[in-house]
C-alpha cells in the first residue's frame, strides 16, 4: 500500500511512496500525531539526484524489518530539501553541531515539538564504516527517548540555544573598500590548484562564484594572474569528464582533482551559474571554446530540462538501472558501432577512449589534448576535424538517447529558474540569439503567471500545481532574472515585475534591526529558529543576490530606498 507521500508532487517524495515505512510529509498531521502519542520524530531529508539517498532507501527504507522498527517507535517524516530549504538549513545546522559534519541523506531525531536531539547522515543497515547499523541506532534512540527524558531535554535545550547564531552576524563598523577585493584575491590565489585549476583537492566543485570574482578582478585591471587562474580552470573543466562531451551540461562535482570522474547528476543551478561564467569569460577573452560551452550548456537545458510551459526542471540523476554513470560511459566497440571503425578510432582517440577505460571498465568521455594539437599530431585539417567531431557528437547523442535514462526531477523551483532565466537573458543579449531570448521570455511568463497565482510567489511547481510559500532566494533570484530580461529587451513590463517582487521581498523578509534579510517570510510557519543564511555555497544565498538586485534596481530606477 502506498503511504502518505503518494499525494505529494516532489519526485523525491514520490520515490518513497511505496516504502513499507509509514512516511508523512512535513506538516500538522505528523507533528500532531507525535505530540498525541509522545513519540520522537525521525526526520529524513534528501533530494532526488542524491546517490546515497538511493542507497539508504534500498538498504533500510525498503527493508520490512527496519521499517517495522521505524513505524513502532517513531513518527517518520520525509522532506525534499529542494522544496524545503528552511527545514534543511535548520536541521543541517543541528547535525553539524552534533557531529562536526553534514550531508545527505540527513537523519535527525526530534522531540514532538520539533527540537533536535540526535542526528547524522547516511547510516548502513548493519554496523560498518565505524558507524552503527540503522536498526541498532533506532532501538537505542527509542530507548533513550523513553527512559532518559531529562538527558534529551538537556541536549535539546543546549542545541536550540546555539542554533541560528551563524545568521546573527554583527553589522560592519567600517566602510567596504577595494582592500576587501584584494584580500579575496589573495585567499583564492593561495588555495588555487595551479596544476588542474579550481580550489583544493578531491572532491572538486566548480565554484562558479569564486571564478566570477577572479574574472571581474582581472577585468578591473588589478592582476593579470587572475585571468590565468580562470582560464586554466575553465579549460580543464570543459575538457574533463565533469562536462558532458556529447550533450553539454556539467555534472555536480568531480570525485578527483582532475575533473575527470564526476558524480554524474546534473543540477539546474550549477548549469545556470556555469553558463553565465563561460559567457562572461568569452566576453572578456573572445575565446571560441567559451562561447561553445555556453551554447552547448544552454542548448542542453532547452533540449532536456525545459517544460513545455516554459519552466526549467531541477535535476537529472546520476544513476540509471541501479548503476551510477551507466547512461554516460562508452566502450570502443560501442563508439565504432555508431561511427564505423575508422571514424570510431579517430573520435575515440579525441575523447580519450581506451580498452581498459577510466571508470569501472568503461570510458567517461573527456578531451586529453586540445583540438589543435590533436589535429597537428594526426596531420589533419583543423576545420574538417572540427566538423567531423560535431557530427559524431550528434550521432552518439542520438544513440545514447535510446538508453534507459537517469531519473529526471521535473519539479520547477522558482529560485533555480531565476538563475537560469538570467543566464538565458544575458546570453540572448550578448550573443544576439533569438532562441535564447524566446526561452527567457517563456520562462518569465511562466514564473509570473503560474508561480504567483495570488500575488505571493510560490516555491515549487509540478503537474499543474504550484505550492509552498516562496523563500527569500525565490524572490531575489526571480526578480534578478526578470531584471536581466528587462536589460535584454527594455520591455517595461519586466522591470515592473522585478520592482514588484523586490518590494514584496523587503516587506516579507527584511529585518531592520539586523540590517539583513531572513530566509523565511513573516507569513511562514514558526520553526525552532528562523533561518538566515549569510554564506554563499553551491549557489548564492538569498541575501547576497538580494543585495546585488537592490543595488542594480537603485541605479536603474533612481529609487534610493533600494
Amino acid at each position: 500500500m502506498p503511504n502518505r507521500l503518494s499525494g505529494e508532487t516532489s519526485p523525491y517524495l514520490l520515490q518513497h511512496a511505496n516504502n513499507p515505512v509509514d512516511w508523512y510529509p512535513w506538516g500538522e498531521e505528523a507533528l500532531q500525531r507525535a505530540k498525541d502519542e509522545d513519540k520522537p520524530i525521525l526526520l529524513s531529508i534528501g533530494y532526488s539526484a542524491c546517490h546515497w539517498c538511493h542507497v539508504m532507501e534500498r538498504e533500510s527504507f525498503e527493508n520490512e524489518a527496519i521499517a517495522a522498527l521505524m513505524n513502532e517507535h517513531f513518527v517518520s517524516i520525509k522532506v525534499d530539501r529542494e522544496e524545503r530549504p528552511d527545514l534543511d538549513a535548520v536541521y543541517m545546522e543541528a547535525v553539524q553541531m552534533l557531529t562536526g559534519s553534514g550531508g545527505w541523506p540527513m537523519t535527525v531525531f526530534l522531540t514532538p515539538d520539533g527540537r533536535p536531539f540526535y542526528g547524522g547522515t547516511y547510516f548502513p543497515p548493519v554496523d560498518r564504516f565505524n558507524m552503527p547499523g540503522f536498526p541498532r541506532l533506532l532501538e537505542s534512540v527509542a530507548h533513550q527517548y523513553r527512559d532518559n527524558k531529562s538527558e534529551i531535554e538537556r541536549v535539546t535545550s543546549q542545541l536550540t540555544e546555539q542554533m541560528g547564531r551563524t545568521g546573527q552576524m554583527p553589522k560592519g563598523d567600517s566602510p567596504l573598500t577595494v582592500e576587501t577585493l584584494h584580500q579575496a584575491y589573495t585567499t583564492l590565489a593561495t588555495n588555487f590548484d595551479y596544476q588542474n585549476g579550481g580550489t583544493g583537492t578531491a572532491p572538486k566543485f566548480p565554484q562558479a562564484m569564486n571564478l566570477e570574482v577572479l574574472l571581474r578582478y582581472y577585468n578591473h585591471g588589478y592582476n593579470e594572474r587572475a585571468l590565468e587562474m580562470v582560464d586554466l580552470t575553465l579549460e580543464k573543466m570543459a575538457m574533463g569528464g565533469i562536462y558532458d562531451q556529447i550533450a553539454g551540461g556539467f555534472a555536480r562535482y568531480s570525485t578527483d582533482t582532475y575533473w575527470l570522474v564526476p558524480h554524474f547528476e546534473k543540477m539546474l543551478y550549477d548549469n545556470a551559474q556555469l553558463a553565465r561564467l563561460y559567457l562572461h569569460a568569452y566576453l572578456v577573452t573572445g575565446r571560441p571554446m567559451y562561447r561553445r560551452i555556453t551554447e552547448e550548456t544552454l542548448n542542453y537545458v532547452l533540449r532536456e530540462m525545459t517544460d513545455p510551459l516554459g519552466g526549467f526542471y531541477s535535476a537529472q540523476d546520476a544513476d540509471s538501472e541501479g548503476e551510477e554513470g551507466k547512461f554516460f560511459v562508452w566502450t570502443p566497440q560501442e563508439i565504432q558501432a555508431v561511427l564505423g571503425e575508422e571514424d570510431g578510432n579517430l573520435i575515440g582517440g579525441y575523447f580519450g577512449l581506451t580498452e581498459a577505460g577510466n571508470f569501472e571498465g568503461k570510458t567517461i568521455l573527456n578531451v586529453p589534448q586540445e583540438l589543435t594539437s590533436f589535429a597537428e599530431e594526426l596531420v589533419l585539417d583543423l576545420e574538417q576535424l572540427e566538423a567531423k567531431i560535431e557530427r559524431a557528437k550528434g550521432s552518439l547523442r542520438d544513440v545514447r538517447e535510446e538508453r534507459i535514462h537517469p531519473l529526471l526531477d521535473d519539479k520547477v523551483l522558482a529560485s533555480w529558474n531565476g538563475l537560469m532565466l538570467r543566464a538565458f537573458a544575458e546570453a540572448a543579449a550578448a550573443l544576439n540569439n533569438e532562441k535564447y531570448l524566446n526561452a527567457a521570455i517563456a520562462n518569465a511568463e511562466f514564473l509570473v503567471n503560474t508561480m504567483k497565482p495570488d500575488g505571493r510567489l510560490l516555491r515549487t511547481y509540478r503537474g499543474g500545481q504550484a505550492k509552498l510559500l516562496g523563500y527569500l532566494e525565490d524572490y531575489a533570484f526571480v526578480a534578478d532574472g526578470l531584471l536581466a530580461l528587462y536589460e535584454a529587451t527594455f520591455q517595461q513590463r519586466w522591470l515592473d515585475e522585478a520592482v514588484s517582487l523586490a518590494d514584496s521581498m523587503v516587506d516579507l523578509f527584511w529585518d531592520e534591526n539586523a540590517g539583513a534579510f531572513y530566509d523565511t517570510g513573516i507569513d511562514h510557519e514558526s520553526l525552532v529558529v528562523r533561518p538566515r543564511d549569510v554564506f554563499d555555497n553551491a549557489q548564492p544565498c538569498g541575501g547576497s543576490v538580494a543585495s546585488d538586485l537592490l543595488l542594480r534596481l537603485a541605479v536603474i530606477t533612481g529609487n534610493q530606498e533600494y
